[in-house]
């Protein structure tokens, strides 16, 4: 395959943020029992979710559902009032996109070819792209600062150079609601921090797995806390995430302090 080198002008996304609700979320695999249990929450239009919690806690699981990946075996994920399986597999790629930890780590495309592919949803069987298509997947290359990359071949790339391609694929999607499950896996401190501002600056619905939990304080509107499964606290992240708590979720001692002069909170840990 060959990447296209038209150069079209710029386009951001258009599509509204929508709100993301979680009803009784459960799931295991067969014959076995639930690894998540009654998982439920609602974030509005245009908010950001941090999903936090232990190794195991159920992070990943949480994000599969509300992805489209696993059916629950319980309860429901619901855009816009929507439930995600009473849609085509179609309709949904159109109203969420996922950036995920694993990628593969050999591409036969190149990075343009792979950042395409976020139009997938949009084209019939026969249609091109159309310069709406170029303008989106010219922006998002532009924005993830992947210009100089456009041609290499995705299988070449580092870690984190794969990652911006993927969240670049992502925003050619226009998705509604923005599913990142460990966006910042791989990054260096810059584009660690340009990413987690990317993320603000766009205005979508975001829900977004991490274990940074400053991060989560500093980026998030509210945070779901996961422990062995279920929910053990969700809301704004300065009600939510007291130091008793994660304490107990993280087995470690926890200590929320405000950064003096800043009024930013950070925490430290100390094993028990």
């Amino acid at each position: 395959m060959t990447a296209c080198n038209r150069r079209r002008n710029g386009a951001r996304p258009t599509n509204a943020p929508a709100t993301l609700e979680a009803v009784d979320l459960s799931w295991g695999p067969p014959g076995a029992a639930n690894v998540l249990e009654n998982v439920s929450f609602a974030l509005p239009a245009g908010q950001i979710l941090g999903v936090l919690g232990p190794n195991g806690a159920g992070k990943s699981t949480l994000l599969r559902l509300l992805y489209r990946y696993l059916r629950p075996r319980a309860g429901r994920a619901l855009i816009d009032g929507t439930d995600i399986w009473s849609i085509s597999a179609r309709e949904a790629a159109r109203l969420s996109a996922v950036v995920v930890q694993e990628q593969p780590a050999t591409f036969s495309l190149t990075v343009r070819e792979v950042v395409e592919l976020g139009r997938a949803p949009f084209r019939s069987l026969f249609a091109a792209g159309g310069e709406r298509s170029a303008a989106l997947v010219e922006s998002s290359i532009k924005r993830l600062n992947l210009g100089m990359l456009a041609h290499r071949c995705v299988g070449t790339l580092s870690g984190g150079e794969r990652q911006r391609v993927m969240f670049a694929r992502a925003l050619v999607q226009e998705p509604r609601v923005l599913i990142l499950d460990e966006p910042t896996n791989h990054l260096d401190i810059r584009y660690r921090l340009e990413l987690l501002g990317l993320v603000r600056e766009l205005g979508l619905t975001v829900v977004c797995s991490l274990h940074d939990l400053d991060a989560a304080i500093e980026h998030a509107d509210k945070v779901l806390l996961l422990s062995k499964g279920s929910v053990a606290a969700f809301g704004e992240p300065e009600s939510a995430l007291s130091s008793r708590l994660v304490s107990s979720v993280y087995f470690v001692s926890a200590n929320l302090e405000e950064l003096s002069g800043t009024g930013r909170r950070r925490f430290s840990f100390q094993l028990n």
